[in-house]
């Protein structure tokens, strides 16, 4: 049972999740005992838009692939640091870069976030001409040091983001890399020109 500190009642969200948990796991059974590596012997990078389910669009199942998320999908650093520990540690041979139709890191620039937060820290709201800041103050500049990693051009990005994995020194040049947009209108992924010429094996 999770402590609450400063008696402190839970939300409907965590109520809702925790008694997920528990039927889940009531009947978890022989997946206890999954080997760490994963058995498709692939990652996926993607983002962390609610609408991406990873099981559904690719068919995986627990145990099936390593799964990187991320706002945009995007080849952070810390993208990058997990792929290096799924293919040198855990044995993955093959990478798919997947962004996806309407994102919402197409909707703001560094600036436009920066400006926000230097605001209000309290969530903005999405309008037809773009986000605005609806939040009290006080906020805080240090979004100034933060690379955003926003979307201009999405299919661009897809081959952008396959090339620098494709080019980072500590990927080896035999993992083949693929680069796709999921069309969030009708669940189907498309692949991105460029992106497999950027990301082939040698």
């Amino acid at each position: 049972m999770t402590t609450l500190s400063n008696n402190a009642e839970p939300t409907s969200v965590l109520r809702d999740v925790l008694a997920t948990n528990q039927e889940y796991s009531s009947s978890f059974g022989e997946k206890g005992s999954l080997a760490l590596p994963p058995a498709r012997r692939f990652a996926v990078l993607t983002c962390m838009d609610a609408r991406l389910d990873p099981a559904k669009f690719a068919g995986l199942a627990e145990g099936d692939a390593h799964v990187i998320r991320n706002a945009g999908g995007r080849a952070s650093d810390d993208a990058i640091r997990s792929l290096v520990i799924s293919y040198k540690l855990l044995g993955t041979k093959e990478f798919f870069v997947i962004h996806h139709t309407d994102c919402g890191m197409e909707f703001f620039t560094n600036e436009t976030i920066r400006g926000l937060l230097a605001n209000s820290l309290e969530t903005a709201e999405l309008t037809p001409s773009g986000f605005r800041d609806v939040g009290k103050g006080p906020g805080s500049r240090a979004g100034e040091y933060i690379e955003w990693l926003t979307i201009a051009n999405q299919k661009q990005a897809v081959v952008d983001d396959v090339l620098r994995i494709r080019t980072h020194p500590l990927i080896p040049s035999s993992i083949p890399i693929y680069g796709y947009l999921y069309d969030v209108r009708s669940g189907k992924l498309i692949e991105v020109e460029g992106a497999a010429e950027a990301g082939a094996a040698k």
